[in-house]
């Protein structure tokens, strides 16, 4: 059984070759832009119906209309996106750089094949004023568009027109018509994801049991986070809040970057077992519910779950790989050999069951936990027994992307490695 998937978007960035000399007519857009953003976080603050903001901004703004109402939309978006929130609960600071220029195909921009193979475009930058010029990008990535522009199979949606590091971009939405997504019920493994603000660990089960278990480590996306943290903080105190901004739009490329190239590797280690289900722990509410002071509740408030997750979910959409969450409910303090449940169970990375003394990496536990919860809610086949775990092999995302062959680690005794490394014998 397979189902329509609608969501299966790809983004392609461009650089643009903009005819004569409309790139100030482009800037002065994204000002405009930027004018709309903040206005609608302001009456949105000042309690104005929502639904009254883009109308009235249409006919206040020198901008199209398709672009007034998807920047509104934006911004309506991040005053309920965790992601955006200062101190929170209140929605984050307004903008001080230009803003992207938001729009649907062919209405707020058009894309040309000419004859010469090259791809055109013209952008609606200001009401009876475009701005025109030639895509410049990747192969792959021009590739990609031209087959949307050609063909049945991929569908040009919205875009967004961009300064980045002073040079003008276009980034364009690609929606995949045809593919499709394997029914849950259908899968043969579950892989269990375990998302941590320093790692991921995933485990495979299938109804005969352990299949395999990995921990991909990412520290540097907690390290770069608490730099710019004290970045942001140092610059606000010497008043200098104009290059705030700057140092955020870094961070988040940054870690949008490292996360991507995790949810890739998630995704390709998931294909090598026979029809994989990605099941993930549902933390939408987690934010809401947690107080554990400034310094933590901002550590926590930063984990990279919902992005990450995001991520892994549409690129498993591609390779027709279905994704779903469970109940996160003591997924980190229940063992997973014999079931019992303790807050002291885990310390830290390292796990010790009360209850019938197992020893593991916690993180790892939890994807097993995940993994078995995931079986139970889509699955006829009983859960295997699990009477032992392998070691946990563990890998490190670089900061140039790439990834160490998988180590494994030793432990001396029964438990943990004299290194401090967290080790599980069988």
């Amino acid at each position: 059984m397979t189902t329509q998937e609608p969501t299966l978007v790809k983004t392609l960035d461009f650089q643009l070759d903009i005819q004569s000399d409309n790139e100030s007519l482009l800037k002065d857009a994204t000002l405009e832009a930027r004018w709309v953003y903040n206005e609608t976080i302001r009456l949105a603050k000042e309690g104005v119906d929502w639904d009254d903001i883009s109308p009235r901004l249409e006919d206040e703004a020198d901008l199209i209309k398709n672009t007034t109402q998807r920047i509104v939309s934006k911004a309506l978006e991040a005053m309920e996106n965790y992601y955006d929130y200062d101190d929170y609960n209140i929605p984050s600071h307004t903008k001080d750089g230009a803003y992207p220029l938001r729009a649907n195909y062919e209405e707020g921009y058009n894309l040309s094949l000419t004859d010469d193979g090259e791809v055109t475009f013209r952008i609606s930058a200001k009401p009876y004023n475009h701005v025109k010029g030639i895509l410049k990008g990747s192969d792959a990535h021009l590739d990609l568009l031209k087959n949307a522009l050609t063909s049945d199979e991929w569908k040009v949606t919205t875009s967004e027109a961009l300064w980045r590091e002073g040079e003008p971009e276009l980034h364009v939405n690609i929606r995949n018509t045809e593919r499709t997504v394997r029914d849950k019920q259908d899968s043969r493994t579950v892989i269990g994801v375990d998302v941590n603000e320093d790692n991921v660990a995933l485990t495979a089960l299938t109804e005969d049991g352990f299949e395999d278990t990995l921990v991909i480590d990412f520290p540097e996306i907690k390290f770069e986070r608490h730099r710019y943290f004290t970045m942001r903080k140092r610059v606000q105190n010497a008043g200098k809040d104009s290059i705030h901004d700057t140092l955020e739009g870094r961070e988040e490329r940054f870690v949008r970057d490292r996360l991507h190239k995790v949810s890739r590797h998630i995704v390709e280690w998931s294909q090598q077992f026979e029809n994989p289900c990605i099941v993930f722990e549902d933390l939408k509410e987690m934010r809401d519910s947690i107080d554990y002071g400034t310094r933590m509740n901002r550590r926590l408030h930063h984990l990279p779950f919902r992005a990450l997750q995001f991520y892994t979910s549409y690129k498993a959409a591609f390779e027709g790989i279905p994704s779903d969450s469970i109940d996160p409910y003591k997924t980190s303090q229940r063992c997973p050999l014999c079931g019992h449940a303790e807050r002291a169970n885990r310390r830290k990375k390292r796990f010790k069951c009360k209850g019938c003394g197992h020893q593991d990496h916690s993180d790892r536990g939890a994807s097993v936990n995940i993994a078995v919860k995931g079986i139970k809610k889509y699955m006829s086949w009983n859960v295997p027994a699990l009477n032992s775990l392998p070691q946990v092999r563990k890998v490190r995302r670089q900061a140039s992307g790439l990834v160490d062959s998988p180590t494994v680690t030793h432990p001396t005794v029964r438990g943990y490695p004299a290194d401090g490394q967290v080790g599980v014998s069988d």
